[in-house]
């Protein structure tokens, strides 16, 4: 029962996908995953209740499906950090061992009778030992491979918006970073407990990557700096170098941008932006923010913003205001952001802060 209810979950949440409007390439990516786990559970549901000795032409489909999950986590990860490669022709090559498992299948499997197929399954694949093993070790090997390069191009990920962004709430995918351990996990499962546990938790996973992200819009769109565009500029603008003088001239613009005009409270605010604004190269005035500052973006525009918050707490008449109110004045976008980043910073949390400021000015 809990594995039909994993199926129509699954198929529910593609619908939902299906039916999105101004797909990215990421949902299209997402949509043939969430395909790809239902047929899974569908066909290891048959082979769990042994139904599928009735159709016996399924036999064996579900067997190279496994090398694909890997990929499709990477696929889907690489799309929604924009860090595929250009040549998309270059992805074809991720399909080859999936393929070679299906050829292999193909020729020396789908073409035994029935009662041949019937009697390798039902005694654990005897006669087809060796593919089994080699099977084995390739789907543990690229699951837990896949697990990794995709964990490293989300670390990835959120430092360079944490050098490209002031506000990184909706676009930091942690969710996806979390869901990525998760898989890991489920591959350990795989490893060394194998068994309907393993779809169990698939389940779950569906479930959760289904939701978010049916819910997550597009991490870069045109108004914003595209990572891929930048990094492939980066050693460009390296070898070129910034000269002492420019960079000192480009701090003193900086912050005179910062303090004068108050950039800082443009919740959405962007080295791209602000680079724009100050006539230079993204990566020369990332490059000013990191050494002058030693800060990312991020840090260097969230700490003008908590400045500004304990200015403005401080006056008496601002005091009836509620901190978010404040806070949002000051730039942030979100009540957790906030929280989370004057925290880290002052060690205390608002309501600490503010109280404590209170007693302070009463006293």
């Amino acid at each position: 029962m809990f594995f039909i209810a994993g199926i129509a979950i699954a198929v529910f949440i593609e619908f939902l996908l299906i039916g999105k409007k101004n797909k990215t390439e990421s949902d299209k990516i997402l949509t043939a995953w969430i395909f790809l786990m239902a047929l899974h559970l569908f066909l290891f549901y048959l082979l769990y209740s042994e139904e599928i000795y009735n159709y016996s032409y399924l036999l064996g489909v579900e067997v190279p499906i496994p090398l694909l999950h890997g990929v499709f986590l990477y696929l889907y990860v690489g799309s929604m950090t924009n860090q595929l490669p250009k040549n998309r022709k270059l992805l074809l090559l991720h399909f080859i061992p999936t393929l070679l498992s299906f050829g292999y299948i193909s020729i020396f499997f789908y073409g035994l009778p029935t009662t041949d197929k019937i009697f390798i399954f039902r005694n654990d694949g005897v006669g087809f030992e060796s593919f089994i093993l080699v099977q084995s070790i390739a789907i543990n090997c690229s699951g837990i491979a896949y697990v990794i390069w995709s964990s490293l191009l989300l670390r990835k990920h959120k430092r360079n918006i944490l050098n490209q962004f002031s506000d990184i709430e909706k676009i930091n995918l942690d969710w996806l970073y979390k869901l990525t351990v998760g898989l890991g996990v489920i591959w350990i499962i795989v490893i060394f407990i194998g068994g309907p546990y393993i779809f169990g938790a698939v389940v779950v996973f569906v479930f959760v990557i289904g939701f978010f992200g049916n819910k997550q819009g597009s991490v870069f769109n045109s108004n914003n700096l595209q990572i891929a565009e930048n990094e492939v500029q980066k050693e460009k603008y390296a070898k070129s170098g910034l000269k002492d003088d420019h960079s000192d001239q480009l701090y003193k613009a900086l912050n005179c941008l910062m303090q004068e005009e108050e950039v800082y409270k443009n919740k959405e605010i962007s080295i791209g932006e602000l680079a724009s604004r100050l006539k230079v190269h993204p990566n020369y005035l990332s490059q000013v923010i990191n050494k002058k500052e030693e800060k990312n973006f991020y840090d260097f525009v969230n700490s003008y913003r908590i400045e500004e918050f304990k200015r403005l707490i401080a006056i008496p008449k601002n005091q009836n205001l509620t901190l978010l109110a404040l806070a949002y004045d000051c730039g942030f976008n979100s009540k957790s952001s906030f929280n989370r980043y004057f925290k880290r910073v002052t060690g205390q949390t608002p309501s600490q802060y503010f109280t404590i400021l209170t007693q302070g000015q009463e006293a």
